[in-house]
């Protein structure tokens, strides 16, 4: 398994694809919601198992704290540790980029996930997508 920030054209192909399998096919996301206008302000991860893209996720900047989105992995691939391996990679960037923490908005299914990664819940339930959500934040001092 390795993550690499996705910058060749076939890497955010590769990019686009899982989160068109994941969001549109398999959460039933309407398309018009998947892409959006910070995809050029965003850094990019791909997560690659065996050599073959498994999972994806973006990074932005916001009110001065990383803001994780997009975070996706295969179903096959779920499971193995290969979406802790993406989320630490992109934490480890935005350390590295003297960010203070990353918020990101989780679905609802996928809490426990994060708040095994040291996540804690800083909203109340929303819709987001069609899908529930809440917020939730990570301090990366800390880490």
């Amino acid at each position: 398994m390795e993550v690499m920030i996705a910058r060749a054209p076939e890497e955010m192909d590769a990019v686009f694809s899982l989160r068109h399998t994941v969001f549109m096919e398999e959460q039933q996301v309407d398309t018009e919601n998947e892409k959006d206008s910070h995809e050029e302000e965003s850094m990019h991860f791909l997560l690659r198992v065996g050599g073959k893209p498994a999972g994806a996720g973006r990074l932005r900047i916001v009110d001065g704290n990383g803001k994780a989105e997009r975070v996706c992995v295969l179903k096959d691939n779920r499971n193995s540790g290969s979406g802790r391996l993406l989320m630490a990679a992109m934490e480890s960037f935005a350390a590295k980029k003297g960010l203070p923490a990353i918020i990101l908005n989780a679905q609802s299914h996928a809490i426990g996930f994060y708040e095994k990664l040291g996540y804690s819940i800083i909203s109340e339930e929303f819709i987001e997508a069609g899908i529930p959500h809440q917020t939730m934040k990570k301090d990366l001092a800390s880490n």
